[in-house]
């Protein structure tokens, strides 16, 4: 029975299932606080038993082990390899970045020291031996660890409390090993007859290293491994990286051909139980975060135990403290998986771009701490890139067609819900011109409106009179004046099932309370179901009525002195609308499969492509995926690019969702550019990459990845208006790139702020 006795700790007896890393420190750190705990690790497997060869742990796990328990910490030291280098091999060039600092060892090693430390603690370690299920644990102990990994029996035993989800990627990988120690982790590129294989290799002693061989599972078959044992299949990968390995050999340990699963619940505690771990989360293994997690886990939980009051308390201190850590990971590892899995679209990269890219993959790493680790290997990808000396590659300049952008920084279309009757006023002119002013490459309107009906609210702009124009005029001649070198473009677009909303701020989606128009849509589908108001479907009039629209708003916009006109084809409003199959049911030609739904956005662009001014540039923004199941899938969102582009696009601004209210966007760091980088490698065409992107060092990061032509950037614009000079102040650039208007030069440089050291010694005796 769990303990009760007043003079028996809190959570005195405690299970561990599974006998992997991080339930063995569990276990470790849990009796060091309280010896006079009972522990118990049941591991089925036998001591020497273990699968895959090293594990890499950061330095930051490592500080916490120090902190934690110096006697494992010191075991640990003695044991580790360590190097700063990564080799990029890629057809018959070595790219080579230092200064990166990994620590690795075996993992048969680190789990013997964490065997000794358990056993001198007084742990007891039951191997062999399969551990009673979590509920019988749970009823006779009072604490239980579940740290039983991937496969975790606990949390699908428990699934309806713990909400486990798992998602399968495309790659298949094995886990081999060489008996010699690479000098360098080391990638490597082999392009077969079959497909793109890459090798994953790091040492993890001095005379042993973790070989992974991974390729898309069409490869993989092509390649005939699907019907390979392990012997032979080990044999092959060693004969594809012969030259790499020096002909030596590789050799498995029960290895077999995998395909990554990631691992997400809803909640790591239940009750008295709680996962840690792979059971809780995975990360997949090229950013090296498996057993960093699992021995961060550990260590919080043992932490939150010695805290907290009581056990519920500390069960959720711990999940509170480890997963927004976890999600962070995990999300860079998304980001790495991906890259891995598109790594076909990179191959022809320049070789320099190519390992930039990989060494940024997870967004872990950017262009400013890459060039803080090496700055000679960044200086290059630089140089590559075309970048001037001293010139940040987001201030490198861009032409489309006769337009010349003086550097990388969009000022992404964002409503201000601030016009009267389509109208822009004095707030538009501030608001615009200030963005101008701040330095930005380009800047953008608002989605400005073709036709009263075609408004998203009652404030939003438009160019359907002379008199709108004129106004626009003025904001334009503004920026051209005011800021001499600075970009103004127009975004042109139709509400359609979204329009005679609200406010954004009094109540977004809502229709209004008086005075609603009617709106029109390419399917009769409300925008939200008993909420909204019920589209018509346009019929060829009106198809032909809001091309006109299109049309009559492109010629003022010509005279009004934009310098770019972009044609909103995202977001669920009306172009979008005939492009997702979520919102186009239509059975006519402009329904049914793709070329259909392109067939009427299609015609909207090229007659506004004829009536646009030749030397002028044209985009198109598009939603590359609805975030929702069976909407626009990564072929359609390929297809849409390359319509668009083969019509005369100049660039494709690559946006995500807002088409369906049920949409389940992946949010995170500029979780949106994925799909604009898939759209640029994949067709080779200028990409304006957008979505929560925020810093300069993230902008300088894509571009020179090759991931990206522009960046458009939104809220940090309207947190910081002169978001572009600041960047360029604080990296230290003064070019052409981004000149201060001659009223503000004098602020052109970073306050000064008051000291804050202290005086150093100046004399030390002995």
């Amino acid at each position: 029975m769990p303990s009760s006795a007043a003079d028996t700790p809190r959570t005195g007896r405690i299970a561990v299932i599974g006998g992997g890393p991080g339930g063995l420190y569990a276990a470790a750190l849990l009796k060091r606080l309280d010896p006079r705990r009972e522990i118990t690790v049941w591991e089925r497997n036998a001591p020497d038993d273990t699968f895959g060869f090293g594990v890499v742990l950061s330095d930051e796990t490592l500080g916490g082990i120090e902190h934690a328990d110096p006697v494992v910490y010191a075991a640990l030291r003695d044991e580790f390899v360590r190097w700063d280098t990564i080799d990029v091999v890629h057809r018959g060039t070595t790219q080579t970045s230092d200064g990166h600092g990994f620590a690795a060892l075996g993992r048969r090693r680190l789990l013997q020291i964490l065997h000794e430390r358990c056993a001198s603690l007084g742990v007891r370690l039951r191997f062999g031996a399969e551990a009673p299920p979590a509920a019988e644990l749970a009823a006779h102990h009072d604490l239980v660890i579940a740290a039983d990994g991937v496969h975790s029996a606990t949390r699908e035993a428990h699934a309806a409390h713990f909400g486990p989800r798992t998602a399968t990627h495309r790659n298949r990988y094995i886990w081999l090993a060489a008996d010699f120690a690479f000098g360098a982790f080391r990638f490597e590129i082999a392009e077969t007859e079959y497909g793109v294989i890459q090798l994953h290799a790091y040492p993890f002693s001095p005379d042993a290293s973790t070989v992974i061989v991974e390729m898309r599972e069409e490869v993989w078959r092509a390649a005939g491994l699907d019907t390979c044992d392990a012997t032979e299949s080990t044999e092959r990968c060693a004969k594809v990286f012969a030259e790499a390995l020096g002909g030596r050999p590789l050799r498995s340990n029960n290895s077999s051909w995998l395909t990554f699963a990631t691992v997400t619940n809803s909640h790591w505690a239940h009750g008295n139980t709680v996962l840690i771990g792979d059971a809780a989360h995975t990360a997949h293994f090229s950013i090296g975060s498996g057993t960093k997690l699992a021995v961060e886990d550990a260590l919080a939980l043992a932490a939150c135990i010695e805290e907290q009051p009581d056990l519920p308390t500390a069960l959720a201190a711990y999940e509170a403290e480890r997963r927004p850590v976890v999600l962070s990971t995990q999300r860079a590892a998304a980001a790495s998986l991906r890259w891995f899995e598109e790594l076909p679209l990179y191959v022809d990269q320049p070789p320099r771009r190519f390992a930039f890219n990989l060494l940024t993959r997870s967004r872990r790493v950017t262009h400013g701490n890459l060039r803080l680790r090496d700055s000679d290997f960044t200086g290059a990808v630089e140089a590559e890139f075309g970048c001037p000396p001293g010139t940040p590659p987001m201030f490198t300049p861009l032409r489309l067609r006769g337009l010349e952008l003086r550097n990388r920084v969009v000022v992404s279309p964002m409503d201000m819900y601030s016009a009267v009757d389509g109208m822009p006023g004095d707030f538009h002119l501030v608001h615009l011109g200030a963005r101008a002013l701040g330095g930005a490459g380009l800047t953008m309107t608002e989605m400005v409106c073709v036709s009263p009906e075609g408004r998203i609210t009652p404030g939003c702009t438009g160019l359907w009179t002379d008199e709108q124009a004129t106004a626009w005029s003025r904001i334009t001649r503004f920026v051209h004046d005011s800021s001499p070198g600075a970009a103004i473009g127009v975004q042109l677009g139709h509400s359609g099932r979204k329009g005679s909303t609200k406010l954004m701020w009094d109540g977004i989606d809502q229709p209004l309370d008086e005075g609603n128009w009617p709106v029109s849509a390419a399917s009769p589908i409300p925008y939200v179901p008993g909420v909204s108001r019920l589209p018509h479907a346009l019929d060829r009039a009106g198809l032909d009525t809001v091309r006109t629209q299109f049309t009559d708003a492109a010629r003022r916009a010509a005279r009004c002195g934009f310098d770019l006109l972009e044609l909103h084809c995202a977001h669920g409003y009306l172009l979008s609308g005939f492009l997702s199959p979520l919102t186009n049911r239509r059975t006519d030609a402009c329904g049914g499969r793709l070329e259909n739904r392109l067939r009427f956005p299609l015609e909207v662009f090229d007659a506004v492509r004829e009536v646009w001014p030749e030397d002028r540039p044209m985009t198109v923004r598009i939603s590359a995926t609805d975030w929702a199941e069976g909407g626009t899938s990564p072929g359609d969102a390929l297809g849409i690019a390359r319509a668009f582009a083969a019509h005369g696009a100049d660039a494709i601004d690559v946006s995500t969702g807002q088409v369906v209210p049920d949409e389940r966007p992946e949010y995170g760091r500029s979780y949106q550019t994925p799909y604009a980088d898939r759209i640029r490698n994949t067709l080779d065409v200028p990409v304006i990459a957008v979505g929560a992107i925020s810093s300069w060092d993230d902008v300088n990061s894509l571009l020179l990845a090759g991931r990206a032509d522009l960046c458009a950037l939104a809220r940090p614009h309207l947190y910081d208006p002169h978001w572009t000079l600041h960047a360029a102040a604080e990296q230290g650039y003064e070019g052409p790139g981004a000149p201060w208007p001659l009223p503000y030069r004098a602020g052109s440089r970073i306050p000064p702020t008051g000291r804050t050291d202290a005086p150093k010694p100046r004399l030390t005796l002995g």
